[in-house]
C-alpha cells in the first residue's frame, strides 16, 4: 500500500479500451473498469485516487496482482502528463486575470465547475527538476564530419568543418597497417597551419631550432634541434626581435654633409661596417704571380692537332693478295656491287650480332657506300671506329684524334674519305684506309651535322651546320671557308641534300626548315608553322621526291623534296616515344618500310603507303639513336645506341 502511496495515478485500461481516445486533465484518474479494481486484494479503488507522484507501475509488475483479474496494465506517464489546452488557459486566466469583464466571468465560473468536479486538485505550477539534457554538442548536429581519406564531397561544407583534425583514439583492434608514405616509414598528420609550419621551418634554418607539437608535454620542453639556443633566446622565431649577437660589426659613421672628402667625409646610407675591405685590391702583389704556359695549362690527355693517331685490330692490313679491308668481298651469296633497291625488301625479326668496343653512347654508324660491307661508328667516347660487317665481323680499326664526343660523321662517294664532327669545335678528315688525319677544320663553333656534296665534281666542298646558327661550306683543298649561310636563328641540326643536288634543305633548333641553292646564300623557301617543332633528324626517300623528319612531338612527318617543299599531311608515322632525342629515320631499299629508334630502346617499322605500324620490337637497353638498313640485304638493319652497342638484326 505505502508503495503506490507516492506514485501518480495509475491509467489502468482494459483491452477493449485502448483504441478510445483520452485527454487526461492533471492528476486526474482514469480507470477503465472501475469494478474490476475493487477485485483487487492488494490494491483498493480509493488508495488509487488517492496516489500521488510519478507513476512507475509498468507492464512488468502486473504480476504482483492477482491472476483471477482480467486487467492490462500499461506503462504510466514517466514525464508530464498531457495538458488540455482549455485547462491551461483557465489556470493562465486565474493567476494573471483578464481587463475584461465577460472573460472575468467566464473563466470564473469555469473555475468554479472545476473545483466542484475534483476537489482535491491543487493548482499550482509543476517544476521539472531533471529535465532531458542533451550531452551533445549542439553546433555539431548540424555540422558534417569528413573523413581525411575522402575524395569526393557531395554537399558544400565549411572550410572550418573540413579542416577539423583527426581526433579520438585509435582502434586497438582495428589490423589494418599504416601505409607507409614517406622513404622511412609512417608520418602522422599534424593540424598544423601552412603559415606556422613555413616559421618554424625558416625558424630552424637560422637558428637551428624549431617549435615541435607532438612533444609540448608537461615535462618535455617542446623544441627539435639546438634545445640550448632555444632557451637563450626564449623560442623566438625569425619574425620575434632577436638580441644582437656582441660580435656583429659596428656600421661606420655617416659622416658629415657638409665635408665632401677627407676623413669624415659624408657616407650617408653608403657608410660600410668595421673590418670591410670594400674597394680595397686583395690578392698577392703584382708581379708574384706566376703564369703558366699554354702548354702546361692543356691536359696530358688532350689531343692537339697533328697528334691523331690510330690503332689497327688485325694480324695483318694486307691479305695473301695484297688488299686491305676497303676491298668488297666477292665470295658471298649477296652481289654487293649491285643496284640497290632492285630486290624486295623484309622486316627483320631477331639480332644475328652485337659489336661492342665502344666506352660510352654510340652518337652515329654509317655504312660504307655501295657496298656497304663495313660500317663506321662515332662515339661519345670521342673515338670512331670501322667494323666488318661479313667474315669475322670484327673492330678492323680506331681512329682517336678528339678531346670529347663525336657528334656526326660522312663518307665521301668513293668511301675512301670521311669527316667527322666532335664537340671539341674540330671538323676532321681521314683517310678510311690508313687512318690518317688529312686535314682539320674549325670555325671556333661547335659542327652538329657535316655532309658532302654528292656531286661527283664537288667531292671537295662540304657543309657545316653549328651551333652558332650558321651553314658553313668548306673548301677541302684550300681549307678555307668558301661560303656561309647565315638565316637560322637557332644551332642547324640536319643538312639534306635535293633536286639533283642543286639544292639541300637544313632544320634549326628554330623550329623552321629552309631550302637554299647550293653556293647561293639566300632562302629559296621558308617554312615555318605554328604547330611545328624542332626536326632534328631528316632522311630522303629512295625516290628522291619526299624528305622524312623525325619532329619532336613524337611523330615522323613528310615533306616534299621537290619545288614546293609542301607537307604530306596524310602521311603521319606516330606511336613513338622520342622527344627530347634526335633519333635517326630510314628507309629500307625498295621504299616500301620507313623506321625509326625511340626513347626506350624499341624499334618501330611502318608501312610507306598505308602508314600503319607493322613492328614494334625491343632492340637496346637505351635510346636508339640510329639505325641504317642494309642497301643490298633484305631485310638486315644496324641499330646503333647510348648503350654502347651496334647491333646487326635479321
Amino acid at each position: 500500500m505505502s508503495f503506490l502511496a507516492d506514485f501518480e495515478p495509475a491509467l489502468i485500461h482494459s483491452p477493449f479500451d485502448r483504441q478510445q481516445q483520452h485527454t487526461y486533465k492533471p492528476s486526474e484518474k482514469v480507470i477503465s473498469n472501475p469494478s474490476t479494481i475493487s477485485s483487487i486484494s492488494s490494491i483498493t479503488t480509493q488508495e488509487i485516487k488517492k496516489a500521488n507522484g510519478i507513476s512507475l507501475i509498468t507492464k512488468t509488475m502486473a504480476t504482483s496482482f492477482s491472476s483471477s483479474t482480467n486487467l492490462t496494465i500499461y506503462s504510466i506517464y514517466f514525464a508530464k502528463p498531457e495538458y488540455k489546452p482549455s485547462l491551461d488557459m483557465d489556470l493562465l486566466s486565474v493567476e494573471y486575470g483578464s481587463s475584461s469583464e465577460d472573460e472575468f466571468t467566464k473563466n470564473s465560473t469555469k473555475r468554479t465547475n472545476h473545483e466542484n468536479a475534483d476537489s482535491q486538485i491543487v493548482k499550482r505550477s509543476k517544476i521539472d527538476l531533471a529535465p532531458d539534457v542533451s550531452l551533445e554538442d549542439p553546433k555539431l548536429s548540424n555540422s558534417i564530419l569528413t573523413r581525411p581519406t575522402d575524395t569526393q564531397i557531395s554537399v558544400n561544407i565549411p572550410y572550418d568543418d573540413m579542416m577539423k583534425p583527426v581526433l579520438g583514439p585509435a582502434n586497438p583492434y582495428s589490423t589494418k597497417v599504416m601505409n607507409k608514405n614517406v622513404l622511412t616509414g609512417h608520418v602522422e598528420e599534424q593540424a598544423f597551419s601552412e603559415a606556422a609550419f613555413k616559421t618554424q621551418q625558416r625558424t630552424f634554418t637560422s637558428f637551428g631550432y624549431a617549435l615541435d607539437p607532438s612533444l609540448i608535454t608537461q615535462s618535455g620542453t617542446g623544441y627539435v634541434g639546438n634545445i640550448e639556443k632555444a632557451v637563450a633566446m626564449n623560442g623566438a622565431t625569425i619574425y620575434d626581435p632577436t638580441p644582437k649577437p656582441d660580435d656583429m660589426p659596428q656600421r661606420l659613421p655617416k659622416g658629415d654633409s657638409a665635408v665632401l672628402e677627407g676623413e669624415d667625409k659624408y657616407m650617408g646610407p653608403w657608410a660600410g661596417y668595421e673590418g670591410e675591405n670594400i674597394g680595397n685590391p686583395v690578392g698577392p702583389p703584382e708581379g708574384t704571380i706566376i703564369t703558366r704556359t699554354e702548354s702546361e695549362t692543356k691536359s696530358k690527355k688532350e689531343i692537339e692537332t697533328g697528334q691523331e693517331r690510330t690503332i689497327f685490330h688485325g694480324k695483318s692490313e694486307y691479305d695473301y693478295q695484297g688488299r686491305t679491308y676497303m676491298h668488297v668481298p666477292m665470295d658471298l651469296d649477296v652481289n654487293l656491287l649491285g643496284e640497290p633497291g632492285t630486290q624486295e625488301c623484309f622486316i627483320p625479326k631477331r639480332c644475328i650480332h652485337t659489336w661492342s668496343g665502344h666506352n660510352k653512347g654510340v652518337s652515329a654508324i654509317r655504312f660504307f657506300p655501295k657496298s656497304a660491307h663495313l660500317i663506321l661508328s662515332s662515339s661519345m667516347d670521342a673515338k670512331v671506329k670501322i667494323w666488318d660487317v661479313y667474315n669475322d665481323r670484327r673492330c678492323l680499326r680506331t681512329y682517336i684524334g678528339h678531346n670529347k664526343a663525336v657528334r656526326d660523321i660522312t663518307f665521301t662517294n668513293d668511301g675512301r674519305r670521311f669527316l667527322t664532327a666532335s664537340y671539341d669545335k674540330y671538323i676532321k678528315l681521314w683517310d678510311t684506309e690508313t687512318g690518317q688525319c688529312i686535314k682539320s677544320f674549325t670555325t671556333g663553333k661547335i659542327p652538329y651535322v657535316v655532309k658532302f656534296n654528292p656531286d661527283e665534281d664537288k667531292q671537295h666542298v662540304f657543309l657545316a651546320g653549328c651551333s652558332d646558327k650558321k651553314i658553313v661550306q668548306f673548301d677541302i683543298n684550300t681549307g678555307e671557308v668558301t661560303q656561309e649561310y647565315d638565316q637560322h636563328l637557332g644551332a642547324v641540326n640536319t643538312i639534306t641534300f635535293v633536286d639533283e643536288n642543286r639544292r639541300f634543305v637544313t632544320t634549326s633548333d628554330d623550329k623552321t626548315l629552309r631550302a637554299w641553292e647550293f653556293d647561293i646564300p639566300v632562302v629559296i623557301k621558308y617554312i615555318a608553322e605554328p604547330h611545328m617543332h624542332s626536326m632534328p633528324a631528316v632522311t630522303l626517300h629512295p625516290n628522291k621526291k619526299w624528305l622524312a623528319c623525325q619532329s619532336l612531338d613524337n611523330q615522323i612527318v613528310i615533306y616534299g623534296a621537290k619545288d614546293r617543299f609542301r607537307i604530306h599531311r596524310k602521311k603521319r608515322f606516330t606511336g613513338h616515344l622520342i622527344a627530347g632525342y634526335a633519333c635517326q629515320v630510314n628507309f629500307s631499299p625498295d621504299g616500301r618500310f620507313i623506321m625509326s629508334g625511340d626513347s626506350e630502346g624499341s624499334m618501330w617499322f611502318w608501312d610507306w603507303k598505308s602508314c600503319k605500324m607493322l613492328k614494334k620490337f625491343k632492340a637496346h637497353d637505351n635510346v636508339v639513336i640510329g639505325c641504317e638498313w642494309h642497301p643490298h640485304e633484305t631485310s638486315k638493319v644496324a641499330t646503333c645506341s647510348w648503350d654502347g652497342l651496334i647491333k646487326l638484326w635479321d
